[in-house]
């Protein structure tokens, strides 16, 4: 069991941290990958989640409604990442023409986003979360820990950045 945990988890350092760690997160990452390329990953990301739990017939008739709801969340946050790149880039001068009001709605939208995105992924999640036994809870919980972990590491290195560009 543990070995299976520790294969998934490497398989997910190797898939996302390229992505966490790119020179400028919010610009460059809708740039570098393509919508293929998206897809690609969010598929590696679903099968690792698939794996790490080995679902049983009965629990995989729960399993449609969480990898649609990680896609949409996938595709949502490609959405975003490209709206920020397009408002970087069509920004001729971004320090004088900075406009805070018009920045919070814009922040605001996109955690309200986020928040509605993780809800449903959390709605998707509870039906099969019940019947998983206390070892699949267990890789469940090391996954979670895990990818919180790396967003937390990501969304610190974007706060350094944007501390940086203040």
């Amino acid at each position: 069991m543990l070995k299976i945990v520790a294969a998934a988890a490497t398989a997910f350092v190797i898939t996302a941290s390229p992505l966490a760690y790119a020179q400028t997160p919010s610009a460059a990452l809708p740039e570098r990958l393509s919508a293929a390329d998206w897809t690609k990953l969010t598929d590696l990301r679903i099968d690792l989640v698939k794996a790490a739990l080995q679902l049983t017939p009965d629990q995989a008739k729960y399993w449609p409604p969480i990898e649609s709801a990680i896609r949409a969340r996938a595709q949502n946050r490609m959405t975003r990442l490209s709206k920020i790149a397009q408002t970087v880039g069509s920004s001729v001068d971004i320090t004088s023409n900075r406009d805070p009001i018009a920045f919070m709605n814009r922040h605001a939208d996109a955690l309200a986003q986020r928040s509605a995105d993780l809800k449903k992924l959390a709605d998707a999640w509870q039906p099969l979360y019940q019947t998983l036994s206390p070892d699949q809870k267990k890789r469940m919980a090391a996954l979670a820990v895990f990818v919180l972990h790396d967003m937390s590491d990501v969304a610190e290195q974007r706060r350094l950045q944007a501390d940086e560009d203040d």
